[in-house]
């Protein structure tokens, strides 16, 4: 297994992506967040994307070089459409017209509308706290999790991340996650490995709990943490697809699917500023840090998280990006 530089694996998505049709521009961005994925070990929303990515552009299912629409509809707003392109770009192009809104009007709403899935969407609130701001958003995905006590796949695993600055450009808080009980793609991987899953992961296809991968493929997920978590994908489900007029989950087919219509996802971020009501939010944060520090074995979420420069990945996984790169 070959240890593969971050700087190598955002050249390897780019070339990959322009040459199955993306600009270049649109491809960086992409490549981007890929490559940073890969960096924190979310492997799951890293090089494993690329070739999802690279045969959507190639059907057409994913528009690799539209250039997004800036709207700013009210003051406290600002709505970036994607028109059927990926979201990278598209929260690229409106992010700093968000980041002034926030700063003038002490909040700012930010929202990405028809676009591919976003992938990791602690990717996105990361550059809104490395800005000086605190980040919180929302985004939907393809049906995989039913309501507590049903069967159906309703919802997506509709993650929530939120980040908020250190004041020093860096990471006070920072999380990211699911609001299933885990994301899908463990449960591909424990089917692969051969190997069961846990209680309250999911449910099979007649509504009971299960421990078989298959039956849970066959199935839907549960919801983490049962009603309290179904609360919160509901909640992120509107934010992303009601308030952005962005498609439902239960309206958009597999993520990785080759064809098929576009996904037509949606993504909310509230933006605010921290100095709008006092100077102390920096002294609350550490005062926290200092007493969760206190106790052995707790960490606030995102504490000492830092990229690494070479990763390992698997070798057929490289190689398949450098057939779809055309080397």
């Amino acid at each position: 297994m070959p240890q593969v530089n971050i700087s190598e694996i955002h050249d390897m998505a780019r070339a990959a992506l322009e040459h199955h049709g993306a600009g270049h521009w649109q491809a960086d961005h992409v490549a981007r967040a890929t490559a940073s994925a890969e960096s924190y070990g979310n492997v799951i929303c890293g090089l494993q994307y690329l070739e999802s990515y690279c045969t959507q552009l190639a059907s057409g299912r994913v528009d690799g070089t539209v250039t997004p629409e800036i709207h700013h509809p009210k003051p406290g707003a600002v709505l970036a459409d994607a028109k059927c392109g990926f979201a990278q770009p598209a929260f690229a192009a409106g992010l700093d017209t968000a980041l002034d809104t926030a700063k003038t009007q002490g909040i700012a709403l930010f929202s990405v509308a028809n676009s591919h899935t976003c992938t990791s969407l602690g990717y996105f609130t990361e550059q809104i706290a490395q800005a000086g701001l605190i980040g919180i958003g929302f985004t939907n995905a393809s049906p995989v999790v039913a309501a507590p006590g049903g069967k159906d796949r309703v919802i997506g695993t509709n993650p929530i991340a939120f980040s908020a600055p250190d004041g020093d450009g860096g990471l006070g808080v920072h999380f990211d996650f699911s609001t299933s009980a885990v994301a899908l793609g463990k449960i591909t991987m424990a089917k692969y490995a051969g190997e069961s899953i846990p209680l309250g992961w999911a449910v099979d296809e007649n509504g009971a709990p299960t421990t078989d991968p298959n039956a849970a493929l066959r199935g839907s997920l549960c919801s983490a943490g049962g009603y309290k978590g179904w609360g919160f994908g509901i909640m992120a489900e509107l934010m992303a697809a009601a308030l952005t007029g962005s498609v439902n989950s239960l309206d958009v087919g597999g993520l990785k699917l080759p064809d098929g219509p576009p996904h037509r996802l949606g993504q909310t971020y509230v933006i605010i500023d921290q100095t709008t009501f006092t100077d102390q939010f920096g002294a609350r944060l550490t005062r926290l840090a200092d007493a969760v520090a206190q106790d052995d074995g707790g960490r606030i979420p995102g504490q000492n998280r830092a990229p690494r420069e070479t990763v390992d990945v698997p070798d057929t996984l490289w190689a398949n990006c450098a057939a779809l790169a055309g080397r």
